[in-house]
C-alpha cells in the first residue's frame, strides 16, 4: 500500500473511530481527526481516546460537529482530504427512540456534509458506516447484503438506510466511489460505555444486578473492533467501480451498474446467544452475574448474524477473534483504564 495524503476520519474520539485512526497512523498515514466530543457518553472516555491520538505526530484533531455546514465546508478546503472513513454518528438504538432528532442532525444532515466535502475536494474513496440494524424486521439468517432493507425497527437504522441511499445519489451524479460497511455488534477495549459488554462488566465488578433483555434468549453476532478495523482498512484500500454484472431489470442490493458504489457486511460471521456472552465475561471477570431477567426493549433485533461471504471475496476478510478472546481483552482493559 502507498500512502498517498490525508485520510480524514470522523467520529476519530469514538469507539471504533480512534481504533481506525490509530491502525492508518500506525502504517504511516496523515489522519485528520473531527469529533465532536459529545456528551452522548462520558466524554471523558472520548479524551482519553483522544489523548493517545493526539500523542501522534501525523494526527492532526477538528473538535467540530458534523452538521456545521461551515465548519465542515473550512475543513475540506483547508485539508483537501481525497480519502474519507466516516464513522461519526449519532449511535445507539434505545436512545434514538427517546431523542431521534439527534439522529437527524447527526446522521443525515452531517452525513449530507461529509458528501458535499467529499464532492468539493473530488474524493478517490468515502467509506462510511452503516450497521447491522438497517435488517429490522427480517428473519432470513445470515443476513446477506443482497437482502431489502425497507423494515427498519428505530429511528437510528433508517438513518443507515438514509446514509446508503444518499451516497449511492453522489455516486452516480458526481462519481464519487463509496463504500458502506454495515457493521454487527462491535465490541472490545476502549468501548462504548451505552452497549452491553461495557455494562455488563461495571456492574458485575461493582455487585449490582445486570439487565438482560429478550430473557437471555437474544442471539448477536458479537464482531471484535479489531476484526472491524481490518475490513474498514481493507476497504478503504480497494475502491469500488461500477459492476458490470448489474442489471437494471433486476438491481442487485450491494453494488451498482450506474455508480461506484457497494455495500458490505463487516462481522464475524457467527452469531452467539446472549446468555452464552455473559458466561464468557463472568468467567473473565472471575465472578457470578446476578441476572435481572427483562422482555426484549422496543425497536430491538432479536437476531443477528452477517453474511460475509461477498465481503471475504471482495477484501480477503476474515475475522479471527472468537468471543472468549475478545470478551478477556475488553475485561483486561477495563481493570486496566479504571483501576479495578
Amino acid at each position: 500500500m502507498t500512502v498517498q495524503g490525508p485520510v480524514l476520519v470522523t467520529g476519530s474520539a469514538g469507539f471504533i473511530g480512534f481504533h481506525t485512526a490509530r491502525r492508518l497512523l500506525a502504517r504511516g498515514e496523515t489522519v485528520i481527526g473531527v469529533d465532536n466530543l459529545n456528551h452522548y457518553y462520558d466524554p471523558a472516555l472520548k479524551h482519553a481516546r483522544l489523548e493517545r491520538l493526539q500523542a501522534e505526530p501525523n494526527y492532526i484533531h477538528h473538535t467540530l460537529d458534523l452538521a456545521d455546514r461551515t465548519g465542515m465546508t473550512a475543513l475540506f478546503a483547508d485539508h483537501s482530504p481525497r480519502r474519507i472513513v466516516h464513522l461519526g454518528a449519532q449511535a445507539g438504538i434505545r436512545y434514538s427512540v427517546e431523542n431521534p432528532e439527534s439522529y437527524v442532525d447527526s446522521n443525515v444532515v452531517g452525513f449530507l456534509t461529509v458528501l458535499e466535502g467529499a464532492r468539493a475536494v473530488r474524493a478517490e474513496h468515502l467509506v462510511f458506516a452503516s450497521t447491522s440494524s438497517v435488517f429490522g424486521a427480517s428473519a432470513a439468517l445470515p443476513f446477506s447484503v443482497q437482502q431489502g432493507v425497507a423494515h427498519p425497527l428505530n429511528v437510528y437504522a433508517a438513518t443507515k438506510i438514509a446514509n446508503e441511499a444518499m451516497a449511492h445519489s453522489y455516486a452516480y451524479i458526481f462519481g464519487i466511489p463509496s463504500t458502506g460497511l454495515r457493521f454487527f455488534t462491535v465490541y472490545g477495549p476502549w468501548g462504548r460505555p451505552d452497549m452491553a459488554l461495557f455494562k455488563f462488566t461495571r456492574a458485575i465488578l461493582e455487585g449490582r444486578p445486570i439487565d438482560v433483555y429478550g430473557e437471555g434468549a437474544m442471539e448477536r453476532d458479537f464482531t471484535f473492533v479489531d476484526d472491524i478495523v481490518d475490513g474498514v482498512v481493507a476497504a478503504l484500500d480497494d475502491v469500488p467501480a461500477r459492476d458490470p454484472a448489474w442489471r437494471a431489470e433486476a438491481p442487485g442490493q450491494a453494488t451498482s451498474g450506474v455508480a461506484p458504489w457497494r455495500i458490505l457486511n463487516l462481522g464475524a460471521g457467527r452469531r452467539e446467544k446472549l446468555s452464552r456472552y455473559i458466561s464468557v465475561l463472568e468467567e473473565a471477570i472471575g465472578r457470578k452475574a446476578i441476572l435481572n431477567i427483562l422482555p426484549t426493549q422496543e425497536g430491538e433485533m432479536t437476531r443477528t448474524e452477517a453474511d460475509i461471504s461477498e465481503t471475504r471475496d471482495a477484501l480477503g476478510y476474515e475475522p479471527k477473534t472468537p468471543i472468549d478472546v475478545g470478551v478477556g481483552q475488553f475485561v483486561d482493559w477495563y481493570r486496566d483504564f479504571y483501576g479495578v
